[in-house]
């Protein structure tokens, strides 16, 4: 099989105004960056209007191992086996950070015959949302600092701004720093740190945001810190909202591309999903859903990741329920749940992983079961995709659709990496089936009226299997502190590894017994939640020892090489 370089390169593109007239729409609404990329107007959502809702569809997965299971792959191949059973797909896509392309991932655009074109173009800078995201984002950190040196007419307590710079790389030497050091003229000295743009607040409130109106709302409220009085200070009352907004106003239009076989895919931004909410955008999907009969999105890592947060969040503001949940499942994720395994990033699957052992498959097993189970606690119809690789075995795949039998949910094997749509046609009329039939109807974790803590205890217990929660006394201190600023009401999402239904990423499997610790809570006003930080988790990561810069390069005739 070629690689996806070179599938990629080899693949025909469509003009992005054929990709877009497929979709319905119409060159107007249209702004060009190449032919191959173009952002699209939020007027079609008035001028489709009357058009008939599409179904939505959300692709999550089991708890993956570092290498990832192949949930965007899934996607593609899913809408391209919608096309080839004659139904119209649109996916709705988040991009790519910079920071896991140049660190361990490389490339995040799919894979095989599944990907999204241009990869390189998705992968870097596209059309520049993330550098609007971190622009607008640094611009309000830079009126904060000057505010103080300027006299702090606002009387901020410097010790109480929890608002960060951000960057979108990995780089462990920024995740605390001292700003000001220097001349009188140089500033004000504080500790403060960096953030990955992916971790941004101003990244989740373009999320989220559904018209210009609502984001310079958003923008005003972001809380970024307390007065010695212990009043809260806003992005309004600095005086940055409305010049945050001017820069994140192309970036609120969605981008059009394609995937290999030319089906038509919205990129629209990137909040990581095991430290921010993890779902593409909300304009995204309502632009999608007047184009297409199908349209199939995904979120970040696990079920207890980005599916809970599409639920407890994401559909709260956009009104939508999902018609089914694809459940993505590889051989080697239940293998790695078995304990017997050891998987690292950056090195090959052990030998011993390889070999034909359907009862590894199945003393892992119990992972995909608790995926299963969190879907159906959301009211969600699933469907379980077993993406297949080469070095699988019928017999182990056949223990992951019984156990999917068992617990009462549909499953389906797909190929699409080899065999683009023509390989997830199985897995596509199984979704098709699951949304033709739903009844569904979403059943969020907790309800807005219940206390910070009832919502946080509410999603350890119900969606990851704690026993119980401990709170450290800053976090017992931020939650009385929000209590009082009347930010009771908003919802609450976990910042935890991604690599365990537990805080501790060495738990495998579906632990119980076990006791969630909160260490701090953070508030996102703007984008309108409280986000808990369990655990060890960093909102910027590292590089590893041979991280994927090293392998990337661009030759005298502009090829990129090393992304794949």
């Amino acid at each position: 099989m070629l690689t996806d370089l070179e599938i990629a390169r080899a693949a025909h593109l469509d003009s992005i105004d054929a990709v877009a007239a497929r979709a319905g729409i119409v060159p107007e609404e249209l702004e060009h960056y190449g032919s191959t990329v173009a952002k699209v107007s939020l007027d079609i959502r008035e001028r489709l209007a009357e058009a008939p809702k599409a179904h939505y569809v959300a692709v999550t997965a089991v708890t993956p191992t570092p290498l990832g299971e192949g949930k965007t792959t899934t996607a593609v191949g899913l809408a391209q086996g919608m096309e080839k059973l004659g139904k119209r797909s649109m996916l709705t896509l988040r991009q790519p950070s910079m920071g896991p392309t140049f660190g361990i991932k490389g490339g995040a655009a799919g894979g095989g015959y599944s990907q999204v074109l241009p990869m390189e173009k998705l992968n870097l800078h596209l059309t520049g949302d993330f550098h609007a995201i971190g622009a607008a984002h640094n611009l309000l950190a830079a009126m904060i600092d000057n505010h103080i040196f300027q006299g702090n007419e606002l009387d901020i307590e410097p010790s109480s701004i929890m608002w960060r710079r951000v960057v979108d790389m990995n780089d462990r030497a920024l995740r605390n720093i001292i700003v000001g050091l220097g001349g009188r003229l140089d500033g004000v000295p504080r500790q403060s740190g960096f953030d990955i743009t992916s971790a941004s607040e101003v990244g989740v409130i373009l999320s989220l945001a559904t018209s210009r109106k609502d984001l310079r709302e958003r923008l005003g409220r972001i809380v970024i810190g307390l007065s010695k009085s212990g009043e809260q200070v806003t992005a309004e009352q600095i005086g940055a909202a409305g010049a945050m907004a001017v820069l994140l106003d192309d970036a609120l239009r969605p981008n059009l591309l394609q995937t290999t076989e030319n089906t038509p895919v919205l990129i629209h931004t990137g909040p990581f999903g095991n430290i921010a909410t993890g779902n593409s955008s909300v304009v995204a999907d309502q632009v999608g859903l007047k184009c297409a009969d199908y349209v199939i999105t995904e979120s970040g890592f696990g079920s207890d990741m980005g599916f809970e947060r599409l639920v407890n969040l994401k559909c709260r503001v956009s009104g939508l329920t999902p018609s089914a949940a694809v459940i993505v499942v590889t051989i080697r994720a239940l293998k790695s749940h078995s304990g017997r395994f050891t998987v690292v990033a950056g090195k090959p699957l052990p030998e011993e992983m390889l070999a034909d052992d359907p009862q590894a498959v199945l003393d892992g097993a119990d992972n995909l079961r608790a995926h299963i189970r969190i879907v159906k606690g959301f009211g969600v119809e699933p469907v379980v995709a077993v993406n297949v690789f080469p070095t699988d075995h019928e017999d182990e795949i056949a223990v992951v659709q019984k156990v999917a039998e068992e617990e009462g949910a549909r499953s389906a094997v797909s190929t699409h990496v080899v065999n683009g749509g023509e390989g997830a046609k199985e897995l596509a009329a199984a979704v098709i089936e699951a949304c033709e039939n739903n009844t569904n109807e979403l059943k969020p974790s907790y309800n807005l009226s219940d206390s910070i803590t009832e919502k946080i205890e509410a999603v350890a217990t119900k969606v990851y299997g704690a026993a119980a929660v401990t709170y450290d006394p800053p976090a017992k201190a931020q939650i009385a502190r929000f209590e009082k600023l009347g930010y009771s009401g908003l919802p609450v999402i976990i910042a935890k590894t991604q690599l365990s239904l537990s805080s501790d990423a060495k738990l495998k499997g579906a632990p119980t017994g076990w006791t969630l610790p909160i260490r701090d809570l953070r508030l996102a006003a703007g984008a309108g939640y409280i986000y808990a930080i369990a655990g060890d988790i960093r909102t910027m990561p590292g590089l590893s020892k041979h991280p994927a810069a090293e392998r990337i390069d661009i030759d005298e005739n502009g090829e990129i090489t090393g992304l794949f």
